[in-house]
């Protein structure tokens, strides 16, 4: 009996340890969540350990030569991660090295997600993707668009109305600049509320509607302000901000912890700071690390923040088609349709030669003429600080990259990247089974 009681003694100490263990760690806990990644070696799915190797070598290259600061890399294949790494730093200035938890601002990688939103409203027959976004936002229907008449400007009605197709797509010829497009005074006052920040993307979306639009809805592919209009869109046909609608049913549902258009003020020590090139060929700070408070801004275009882990937490849900871990907010065949090219011929100049554009992604369509090594079908975006993110639904590889550079296009880094991770690849495809858009192909 007093075996029993010492026992049981002992067990109570174990369970208050316990308890106070896990109230100690339960904000370790939310913050690393989102990292319980699923990883396996990389030989058990047809790639080289070896060669993964070779991607912090490329990055330290430049961390080397001080052109970028750090890096945060993923590599997935057929939903498990076999390479993560950090290397470099945070924030270099105060000698805090980066982390694989590190937040970055994603700036067009928040395209592909808002325009994820508008489609799982689709799903539910909220609209069709060939119907006016005047229905929804009045302030469009009869829109005009500038055309030059030698060397004057004149204003024309549109020659079709502008679509929800047309903002998916980045067809609509609409932007929020009111530079060059040959507005009075007043139309620029009010189109710039004065200069004035607005508290709402809807009411400066209402108010742009007074400048013409560039081209014709559907002539054009034009990178711009399209994705507003699909933030706008989702806002007016679900009656939430599109900061709540994200929130609530896509980041919570996947269990994206550590994404949000306002980083936490407790969060703040994990933000990788921004740095910009020098004229010598190095990078220099740009923007610390710093808490900014609340906005009710929310932009379509851009504005995210978040990290490796929790992008490809969304990444691999649409390689999944839709679903992950038993969550399903899409269906295959919207993904389908999302990552099939809308746009034609039409030029798809940010990504390059090669590309064109679905509802919200980039789509490789002739690999011959691209300078990224991917496959047919392969889909994905960038963003403006040195963020990338793609899948290869033929090879079932996602390839995920993060550093924060102002102006780091001519490092050509976001290119030879996608062949630093297919290089990778090293399995026969003799043994595989066929597959259309990465779906093994039916019986």
């Amino acid at each position: 009996m007093p075996k029993m009681k010492k026992r049981w003694s002992s067990a109570r100490l174990m369970a208050g340890s316990l308890c106070v263990a896990v109230a100690l760690s339960v904000s370790t806990w939310q913050l690393r969540a989102a990292e319980d990644l699923p990883t396996v070696t990389p030989e058990s799915v047809g790639m080289s350990s070896e060669r993964l190797q070779r991607i912090d070598d490329y990055f330290q290259r430049f961390i080397d030569d001080n052109k970028i600061a750090g890096a945060v890399t993923l590599v997935a294949r057929r939903g498990k991660v076999v390479h993560y790494s950090a290397v470099g730093s945070k924030y270099r200035e105060e000698n805090i090295p980066m982390t694989t938890d590190s937040i970055f601002a994603l700036a067009s990688m928040t395209k592909p997600i808002v325009s994820t939103a508008l489609m799982m409203l689709f799903e539910e027959g909220r609209f069709r993707l060939d119907d006016p976004i005047s229905d929804w936002i009045p302030e469009y229907a009869d829109h005009m668009v500038r055309e030059n008449d030698g060397p004057r400007q004149r204003r024309v009605s549109e020659a079709r109305p502008i679509t929800i197709r047309h903002v998916l797509t980045h067809t609509s010829g609409l932007t929020l600049n009111a530079n060059g497009a040959g507005l009075s005074e007043e139309d620029r006052r009010w189109v710039t509320n004065d200069g004035e920040p607005f508290a709402t993307l809807g009411e400066r979306v209402a108010r742009a509607a007074r400048i013409p639009a560039a081209f014709h809805p559907g002539d054009h592919w034009q990178y711009g302000s399209s994705t507003d209009y699909v933030a706008v869109l989702v806002e007016k046909i679900a009656g939430l901000s599109i900061d709540t609608y994200l929130k609530e049913r896509i980041f919570e549902p996947l269990g994206m912890r550590d994404t949000f258009y306002n980083v936490p003020r407790d969060r703040v020590d994990r933000v990788a700071a921004m740095y910009r090139p020098t004229a010598d060929g190095g990078s220099a700070l740009s923007r610390a690390p710093e808490f900014s408070e609340p906005t009710t801004y929310f932009p379509g275009v851009s504005g995210l923040n978040s990290t490796a882990a929790d992008y490809f937490r969304f990444a691999q849900m649409i390689a999944n088609g839709g679903e992950l871990d038993g969550v399903r907010l899409l269906g295959r065949m919207t993904v389908d349709l999302m990552i099939s090219n809308h746009t034609d011929d039409k030029s798809v100049y940010i990504r390059g030669d090669g590309y064109g554009f679905g509802l919200g992604f980039g789509v490789l369509v002739d690999p011959t003429k691209s300078l990224d090594t991917l496959s047919p079908g392969s889909y994905g975006w960038g963003g403006a600080f040195g963020t990338l993110y793609w899948g290869d639904p033929a090879e079932d590889l996602i390839g995920l990259m993060f550093i924060q550079l102002r102006g780091h296009g001519p490092l050509n880094i976001r290119q030879r990247f996608t062949n630093v991770v297919s290089q990778a690849v090293v399995d026969s495809v003799a043994d595989q089974k066929p597959t259309v858009r990465g779906y093994a192909v039916p019986q």
